[in-house]
Formats: C-alpha cells, sequence, structure tokens
C-alpha cells in the first residue's frame, strides 16, 4: 500500500521541478512512511511514498524500474494473485530482481500491454511510464478499492492518490464544481468522473487510461460487470461456488510480509472475514471493534466479542468518545478531500487507529450489502414493486423477481423502519424504477431548505435525476434487484471504499476487503435473484453459506447497526454543541453564504436521531474552509 503521484508535462521542453514533486509527496506522506522515492525524465515526473507490506528490503523501493530503464512505475496496492502470476512469468524464462508484487505488474506490462490489468487480482491504481515512446499508463481497479485523479489540460497531466497531492502541485485552482456538488447535496458522494473541484477528476473503477506524448487522453473501460442471470445451474451450485470462492479470496488476502489483523464488528460480513481467516492461520489474529456507551442502540461490541471467541481471536475494542469527535473531525474532513458521507467515518478512524497500534494490515466486511442485497431498501423497494406487479399484473419473469407472496414471510425485516415507509409511500406511488429508487437514495431532502446562496441555485440544466437515471437504466438487467444493487456497486460503494482508504491511510494502514474479490461479485451478479435475495431475505444465499461458520446470533440477526454515532445526543451537549454552532455560525460560514443561519441553530436542538441535516452542514462547511479558505 502506497501514494503515488506525479506529473507530465505535454511541452517536452517544460521540465518538472523535482521540488514540485517533493511537495505533492509531502502533502500524501502519511500514506506511505517506510520509504519514498522521485524520478524525472525532462517534462515526467513521479513519485511513490512506500508503505512496506511485500517485500520489505530495498529491492521493493519504487519508483521501480526494468533493466533497460524503458517502463518505469508507482504503484499503490497489492496483487494478491502475484505469486500464481510470478510463477506464470518465470515459466516464460522472465527474471526476477525483486519478491514484489510490483515487479509482477511491471513484467506482466512488458509481456501484454494495456491487456495485463485483466489478469490482475486486487486493489490497484499504478502508473507506468514508457520513456521510449513517451507515454503514460495508468490503472484503476475493478471496484474502486484504491484511488487515482487527476487534472488534464493543454500543458499539463496532474495526478495522484489524493485530490491534495493535485492541487499541492501548485497548478490547479480550488474552484467548486457546480455538477459535483449538485450530486454532493443530493447523494452525498459524485456521481461518475466527477469530484468537488472543478477540472479534477476520477479515474472510473476497472477502467485504464494512456496519454500519448502529444496529451491525447484514451480512457478505456476494461471491465464491466455483467449481470446476465445464469439459469443454468441450481442453488446448491451456486453455494458451492460461493464457499469455494469466499475461502480462497481470504487466503490469498492474508498473505503479508507483516502482521494481519481483522476488522469485527459483529456483523455478518466482517464476522465471516474473521472467521475465515482464524481458519486458515496458524497463531490467533487480532480483531478491532468499536461501539458507543451511550445507548445499546449505538453498541455492537457484544456480537463482535460472540465472533472474536468464535475465532479464538486476540480481540481488541474502542469506545470513541465527543471529545475526540471535536479534535477529530476536522482533521479526519482534510484526509478526505471531500465532505464525507456519513458519521462513521470517525468511529472507523477510532477502530483503524486502534488496529495500527498492533498490526499493519486489516482485513474487512465492506462490500457485503452491495454484493448480496443486505440494505433495507432493497426489501422497502422489491415490496412496492411486488404490489404493484400484482395490481397491474406485470409480474415479471420469475428468473429476474422475488415475488409477493415468498416476500411476506420476510416483512418483519422492516419493523421500526416505518418513518421510512411512511416518506416513500407519500409520494409517486407505483412511479418507474428509476424513480422509485432515486427517491430512497436521495439523501439530500432534509438539507435542501437549509441552503442558500450558491447553493440553492439551479445548476445550468444539469439534473441529477437525469445522470442517476443513466447509470441505473444502462447495463440491460431486466431485474428491479439487479439494478438497484449494480448502481449502488458503481456509485455508492466506490464512495464508501473512499471512506475506507482514507480512514485507514492517514494512520499508515493497509485495509483490504475479501467480499470484493471481483471473482465473487461477478458469480453473485450471475445468480437468479430469487435464489440471490430469495423471499426478500437481505443476503440470503450469503447467509446460508456461511451459516456454520458464525454464531447463530449473528447469523439470526435482524438490527445490524452500522456503526451509528449519537450525534443528536452530543448536539445538546458541550463541546459538540459548541463545537458545531462556533463552525456553522461562524463568520466565514456568514460570508461565504452557503446556509440559512437563522434556521442552523434551531435545528441542533431538533435533529433526529441518526439524522444527517446538521452532519452534512458541518462536514461541507469544515470542508470549505479546508480547502476553499486555505
Amino acid at each position: 500500500m502506497c501514494g503515488i503521484c506525479g506529473i507530465y508535462n505535454i511541452d517536452k521542453g517544460h521540465k518538472v521541478e523535482e521540488s514540485t514533486l517533493h511537495r505533492m509527496a509531502d502533502s500524501i506522506g502519511h500514506r506511505g512512511p517506510d520509504d519514498r522515492g522521485f524520478y524525472t525524465d525532462e517534462n515526467l515526473g513521479i513519485s511513490n511514498l512506500r508503505l512496506s507490506i511485500i517485500d520489505l528490503s530495498q529491492a521493493g523501493h519504487q519508483p521501480m524500474r526494468e533493466e533497460s530503464g524503458r517502463y518505469w512505475i508507482v504503484y499503490n496496492g497489492e496483487i494478491y494473485n502475484y505469486v500464481e502470476l510470478r510463477q506464470q512469468l518465470a515459466g516464460k524464462g522472465v527474471q526476477f530482481f525483486s519478491n514484489s508484487d510490483t515487479e509482477v505488474i511491471l513484467r506482466l506490462f512488458m509481456l501484454e500491454g494495456p491487456d495485463a490489468v485483466k489478469r490482475l487480482n486486487g486493489m490497484f491504481a499504478f502508473v507506468i511510464w514508457d520513456s521510449q515512446e513517451r507515454k503514460l499508463f495508468a490503472a484503476r481497479d475493478r471496484l474502486g478499492i484504491k484511488p487515482f485523479y487527476y487534472y488534464k489540460d493543454a500543458e499539463q497531466f496532474v495526478f495522484g492518490s489524493e485530490i491534495k497531492a493535485i492541487l499541492a502541485s501548485g497548478q490547479v485552482g480550488r474552484a467548486v464544481d457546480p455538477q459535483g456538488m449538485a450530486d454532493y447535496l443530493t447523494f452525498q458522494f459524485c456521481l461518475a468522473d466527477k469530484t468537488l473541484f472543478n477540472n479534477v477528476r476520477k479515474l472510473e473503477p476497472g477502467c485504464w487510461l494512456e496519454l500519448s506524448a502529444g496529451g491525447e487522453l484514451n480512457i478505456q473501460k476494461y471491465w464491466n460487470l455483467d449481470f446476465t442471470v445464469d439459469t443454468d445451474h441450481t442453488a446448491e451450485y451456486f453455494e458451492y461456488q460461493l464457499t469455494r470462492l469466499l475461502e480462497d479470496a481470504v487466503r490469498i488476502q492474508l498473505r503479508a510480509d507483516v502482521p494481519v489483523g481483522t476488522h469485527l464488528s459483529g456483523g455478518l460480513d466482517s464476522s465471516t472475514v474473521t472467521c475465515l481467516a482464524a481458519s486458515l492461520l496458524d497463531n490467533p489474529i487480532h480483531t478491532f471493534s468499536g461501539g458507543f456507551k451511550e445507548s445499546p442502540r449505538y453498541d455492537e461490541t457484544a456480537y463482535a466479542r460472540l465472533a472474536a471467541e468464535k475465532a479464538g481471536s486476540i480481540h481488541h475494542e474502542i469506545f470513541p468518545t465527543e471529545h475526540d469527535f471535536v479534535e477529530l473531525l476536522p482533521k479526519l474532513v482534510y484526509a478526505m478531500d471531500e465532505p464525507a458521507a456519513g458519521p462513521g467515518i470517525f468511529p472507523q478512524l477510532m477502530v483503524s487507529q486502534l488496529a495500527k497500534q498492533n498490526v499493519k494490515v486489516v482485513l474487512g466486511g465492506q462490500g457485503g450489502d452491495e454484493v448480496f442485497g443486505g440494505y433495507t431498501r432493497y426489501l422497502v423497494a422489491y415490496l412496492e414493486e411486488c404490489i404493484r406487479g400484482g395490481i397491474q399484473g406485470t409480474q415479471e419473469d420469475a428468473k429476474y423477481v422475488v415475488s409477493f407472496d415468498t416476500i411476506l414471510p420476510n416483512l418483519t425485516q422492516l419493523k421500526g423502519y416505518e418513518p421510512m415507509l411512511r416518506y416513500f409511500w407519500s409520494d409517486g406511488l407505483f412511479d418507474s424504477q428509476a424513480a422509485r429508487y432515486y427517491r430512497l437514495v436521495d439523501r439530500g431532502m432534509e438539507m435542501k431548505s437549509l441552503l442558500s446562496g450558491d447553493l440553492a441555485a439551479p445548476t445550468n440544466g444539469y439534473s441529477t435525476f437525469e445522470a442517476f437515471s443513466d447509470i441505473f437504466n444502462s447495463g440491460g438487467s431486466k431485474s428491479y434487484i439487479n439494478k438497484m444493487t449494480r448502481f449502488d456497486l458503481l456509485t455508492m460503494l466506490p464512495a464508501l471504499l473512499h471512506v475506507e482508504d482514507r480512514t485507514s491511510m492517514m494512520v499508515s494502514l493497509e485495509s483490504r476487503v475479501p467480499l470484493l474479490d471481483h471473482r465473487i461479485v461477478e458469480l453473485a451478479a450471475s445468480m437468479p435473484p430469487a435464489i440471490k435475495f430469495e423471499g426478500g431475505r437481505s443476503k440470503h444465499i450469503f447467509r446460508k453459506v456461511v451459516g456454520q461458520l458464525l454464531p447463530q446470533a449473528i447469523v439470526e440477526r435482524t438490527d445490524k447497526m452500522g456503526f451509528p454515532v449519537p450525534l443528536s445526543e452530543w448536539y445538546q451537549r458541550e463541546p459538540v454543541r459548541g463545537f458545531v454552532r462556533d463552525t456553522l455560525l461562524s463568520e466565514r460560514a456568514r460570508q461565504r453564504g452557503w446556509f440559512n443561519l437563522d434556521q442552523v441553530a434551531p435545528l441542533l436542538d431538533s435533529e433526529r436521531a441518526f439524522g444527517r441535516s446538521v452532519w452534512g452542514l458541518l462536514c461541507l462547511e469544515l470542508w470549505a474552509q479546508a480547502y476553499l479558505d486555505n
């Protein structure tokens, strides 16, 4: 795991100053405290900051070159099948001078060019420089686990693992992208390749880019998730394949030359990863959990202890306080580059700090909800779809749909979600699938009345709903559950992985996500909805496969919390109340004119439990102070 950054000036006579590279590298030094390296070649400059995980020797130093000096690489991530790829390349006579996965990527690229990316199983963002052709190649992993940002104009191409590295170049302004802001205010993340910074883009997951010597930028999609339903195999077949792939994904992701542990929330996903990892290791694994002491509804450490006992792990816990929140949130917002999606990032950082004291790598359960249909909103959406289909006689083909009679016994999962159902069914009943799901994922309804100035103004004809619909309706899937999970995998998951990356790298910790092994994701995408989401039961097939591995209390849980933070309670007392007021009612906030400040102060007393309004405003203002004012 590392950080990378660099500049490619289109004019060959415009040399890259190494001092600029040092400034960029310094801004993301937390990503790689073990080693750093720089390479300049006239109008090209690249840098790597290394967190040493595989081959800790200097042989793994980056930028790395092959012996002729033509190809150079800087790389962030881990290739989990590097052992097998190395063996295959050695069988073809390829010689290696290190034991690192970095060299495996470089050698494979020299043989296969861009197609080499398709052979990699892992999380990665890397750049390869061809000094002979004066071409720059970059690629990002299939699911977007590792970040890659870039800025391009007619004169230069600037890239980095974090946006702050691009800004540190001194070549890029800090203006807000109005379309990116519109996305954020609706979803709390940006769609497609947008960011909140004007002209700073993300290389989207599953894509590579090539920049020619003449400055022509070519971006290609090398991986598309295919949701074509496989009707040729039985449920038993899918269960067998999933069992096999889960174990293999955890096995290869345990590869490291440093200590490895797991994040353990007590939920189904992290408990599965923990128990599988423990079964594959000779020594007890370290596990890390967190909770809040305010109320049982903010604390699921009891479930985490059950899983830890089952795994025989060395278990560690941390209980963040409101004082930690006030101290860390401004630093965390800066680390994120963009306003954060949800309050769970705060305890997630605290657990990462705890883990870093004991290990250098952690495995977690991120992605299970998106891959296997774990969110309650899927059941809410499908319930309405089943009612509509029953009334209108338009129930879809059985291979694409979960029927009303099968969903009925599982509606108890919706207990406690009555306010959500009341809102969802208050308008647009039986509207199009896209319109209904947009309503479920629109997180900006509560905030929009609090906005003023530029934030409340129309965005020159840009429609977040139309942008959403383009993604939601693409892919050709006939299944509603597949359309929903596909949208989430393409958009919400990268936003969550952004959090995973920043909260771990902020403390120089590598975080791995075995449930997002692309083989597992592809298998789940091919499953008939009636198997994957049988009866509307969240993660049905996943629960069935891991049922014997975990404590039954965890398998049968219906109260998964998702790391809730007691913000509504903290808003009522110091130091959080004063911190929020000082931030949102500050002179800088008044001058910025983004918020209806006369409504903000009363909101502190009326914010509902788990509400997002104050949180959203707070993160926006802290982000603006860090990146626009500074």
